[in-house]
């Protein structure tokens, strides 16, 4: 379900929850609510346009925001590895292309002739298997923890949010942009998704879950939204 208030869109989704949640989200300032499935369009719409000019600060917050060049994947282009700086190096062989760190090196080896895009596709998998080497230690930490489990992780390029959950099937959603940010933002993301398993909304019981777990919290979340967003291709 949507709605427009000017021409902002608002998503709608109705869910099995006492209290309607408001959000805008990085990087573009989508603005989504999570209502009651018993809450009627019409209180939904009246709690949106009360909110209206708390939607539009945060969303000038966000659209203001610095963004990273585009990458062109040029030789001694700047990446970011784990928050690092890394210079890349192309090197063209006949061979089954690879990416591999070495000191301050990302060392990209592709087939001649090889386009930017593949050059990107290549990049982008690799930061995945990066995410997906780091999560599970962070998943059973919280699992104990918070007493959760998962059963699946998903990670994808994702425009709107670092993260996301669907606590009917137990699983989480990682950005692959979590690759190029410090690890501790990282593990902010899962174990924010993962109280979210408990807690959907982020009400009193979810800010003592974050509290219990991760003091810090705020101050991950805060520079992790002021951090420059990655241009699109």
């Amino acid at each position: 379900m949507q709605f427009n208030l000017g021409d902002i869109t608002v998503d709608v989704i109705l869910k099995d929850i006492k209290n309607v949640h408001l959000s805008v989200n990085p990087p573009h300032g989508d603005v989504r609510i999570s209502a009651p499935e018993s809450m009627g369009f019409d209180a939904i719409r009246a709690f949106a346009i009360d909110k209206l000019s708390w939607i539009k600060s945060e969303r000038k917050k966000f659209l203001a925001q610095e963004r990273e060049p585009a990458r062109e994947f040029l030789d001694r282009e700047s990446h970011y590895v784990w928050g690092k700086r890394y210079m890349l190096v192309i090197v063209e062989v006949d061979e089954t292309p690879s990416l591999e760190l070495k000191h301050s090196q990302i060392v990209l080896k592709i087939r001649p002739g090889t386009d930017r895009q593949k050059m990107k596709s290549l990049l982008d998998e690799w930061y995945r298997e990066q995410i997906r080497a780091a999560v599970p230690e962070l998943i059973a930490k919280y699992s104990h923890r918070l007493n959760v489990s998962i059963d699946r992780l998903f990670v994808q390029d994702m425009k709107t949010q670092w993260g996301g959950c669907n606590p009917t099937r137990n699983n989480i959603r990682l950005n692959t942009d979590l690759a190029r940010k410090s690890p501790e933002y990282l593990e902010y993301v899962v174990l924010h998704e993962m109280a979210h398993l408990l807690e959907p909304t982020h009400n009193a019981r979810f800010t003592v879950l974050m509290d219990q777990n991760m003091p810090n919290w705020r101050q991950y979340r805060d520079e992790l939204n002021r951090l420059p967003l990655r241009s699109e291709l």
